[in-house]
C-alpha cells in the first residue's frame, strides 16, 4: 500500500520577504518527492478543518482574532487569508487521522506548521494548533489512549498547553533547550513529558535522549500516535543548533512504524534546503 502524502498547492501562496517559513518549504519538497522512484506515494487533498474540530483546542476568540488584518508578533504575520490556510493544514492532519483510523500511512505535507499555537494566541508560524485539532478529534472518534510525540527541535509549547492533564492524552516532546520558545525544560502535570536536549549536543547523545522518549511513549501505551515531525534538529537547519543527519530521520520513522501502533505525521519545522531530503528519508523509514 503506497504511503499518502497530504498536500495542497495553496498553502505556497503566502509570503513575507525573508521570512524562513517560506513557500519552498513544501513546493520543493512536493517537487522532489514526485520525481523520487524510490517509494511509492499516493496524494491527496485535504478539506479545511470545521469549527468543531476546531473549537476542541482554540477559543471562539483566537478563530475571530485570525480573521482581523492585525499581526501576530514579528514572527507570525497575518497573512491575507491566513485563517483559511491555517483551516486548511489543520485539514491535512485531519485527514492523516483518518488515514490512520483505516489502517494506511499518511503524512501532512502543509504548512503553516502549528505546535506553538496555543488556545488564545497566535504564535512561533503557528496559528492553528494542527496537531492538537487531530489528537482531540481522535479521542473524540474513541481511541482511548492518544499520545502526540513531537520531535521537532522547538518545544511544542501549544500543544503542552492544550494537552495538559487531559485524561487519555499524553505530549511527549524533545527539543532544544534553551531555544525558543523558553519552555520545556521539565514535565509539567500528568502527562506532558519533556526531553530537552542542550545545544550541539552530539548525534548519538541525541539519539540516545530520542530513545528515552521513545520508551514514555511505549510505557503510555497509545492505540494512536499523532506525530508533528519538525526536521530543524537536522545540522544544516539555519534556526537551531541540532546535530542529527538524514538517517536519524530514517531511523525515526524505523522507530515509530516498529511500534505498531496507528500513527500520522504532520510537517511542523524544518527550514535548510536539504528538508525535502529529510522527509523522504522519514518517509522511507515509516514505509519500511
Amino acid at each position: 500500500m503506497a504511503l499518502t502524502i497530504i498536500t495542497d498547492p495553496r498553502c505556497a501562496e503566502y509570503s513575507a520577504r525573508g521570512h524562513p517559513e517560506r513557500p519552498a518549504r513544501v513546493s520543493a519538497t512536493v517537487d522532489f518527492l514526485k520525481a523520487q522512484d524510490k517509494l511509492a506515494l499516493s496524494w491527496s487533498e485535504p478539506p479545511p478543518a470545521g469549527d468543531a474540530a476546531v473549537l476542541r483546542a482554540h477559543t471562539q476568540a483566537h478563530l475571530e482574532q485570525l480573521a482581523k488584518p492585525f499581526d501576530f508578533d514579528a514572527d507570525t504575520p497575518a497573512y491575507p487569508d491566513i485563517a483559511a490556510h491555517a483551516r486548511r493544514s489543520a485539514g491535512g492532519a485531519l485527514q492523516a487521522l483518518a488515514a490512520a483510523r483505516a489502517g494506511q500511512t499518511a503524512f501532512s505535507l502543509m504548512r503553516p506548521p502549528g505546535h506553538h499555537a496555543t488556545a488564545d494566541r497566535a504564535m512561533g508560524f503557528c496559528y492553528l494548533n494542527s496537531i492538537a485539532i487531530a489528537a482531540l478529534e481522535a479521542q473524540a472518534g474513541g481511541s482511548g489512549r492518544v499520545a502526540v510525540f513531537d520531535f521537532d527541535v522547538h518545544h511544542g509549547n501549544g500543544t503542552e498547553k492544550i494537552l495538559l492533564d487531559k485524561t487519555g492524552l499524553a505530549f511527549i516532546s524533545v527539543h532544544q533547550y534553551p531555544a525558543y520558545p523558553g519552555t520545556g525544560r521539565e514535565n509539567r502535570g500528568g502527562n506532558c513529558f519533556n526531553f530537552p536536549v542542550a545545544p550541539g549536543t552530539p548525534r548519538q547523545e541525541y539519539r540516545a535522549i530520542l530513545s528515552k522518549a521513545f520508551d514514555a511513549l511505549k510505557n503510555f501505551q497509545p492505540d494512536m500516535i499523532a506525530i508533528s515531525a519538525g526536521f530543524d534538529a537536522y545540522r544544516g537547519d539555519p534556526l537551531a543548533d541540532g546535530t542529527l543527519e538524514a538517517e536519524d530521520f530514517h531511523w525515526l520513522g524505523e522507530t515509530i512504524r516498529a511500534l505498531q501502533v496507528p500513527a500520522f505525521s504532520i510537517l511542523e519545522g524544518g527550514y535548510s534546503a536539504e528538508l525535502p531530503e529529510l522527509i523522504l528519508a522519514y518517509l522511507k523509514g515509516l514505509a519500511g
